[in-house]
């Protein structure tokens, strides 16, 4: 799954897992390359998070609801309505978004099996 902003595509993991949503971002060192998209979620902690991050929170469609950009670590973001999916994004990745739009996702073959 790929998510496109503008002419770059950013690859996007869907977490299912517990112990993969447990874990996501928490003490990865590396520059963040990729996104991770957290379904069933409606908010966020970024505890040991070891970097900055963009946060975008939309309905069960991918319409855009909030976005936050450059969030620091030890944050929290508290339920909001109608929000389905959490989608963690490498960093400068919410400039290019806008409120009230669909994000542009390209499903792969591998989301299918």
């Amino acid at each position: 799954m790929y998510l496109q902003v503008k002419r770059k595509k950013i690859k996007i993991i869907e977490l299912k897992k517990f112990w993969d949503r447990f874990k996501g971002f928490k003490f990865y060192l590396e520059p963040i390359t990729y996104g991770l998209k957290f379904p069933r979620k409606k908010f966020v902690t970024t505890n040991f998070l070891c970097q900055k991050i963009d946060v975008v929170l939309t309905d069960k469609e991918d319409n855009i609801l909030y976005m936050v950009e450059n969030m620091k670590s030890e944050k929290y973001i508290f339920p909001k309505r109608k929000v389905y999916n959490v989608y963690f994004l490498p960093l400068n990745t919410v400039k290019n978004l806008k409120l009230n739009t669909k994000l542009k996702i390209v499903k792969t073959k591998e989301d299918e099996n």
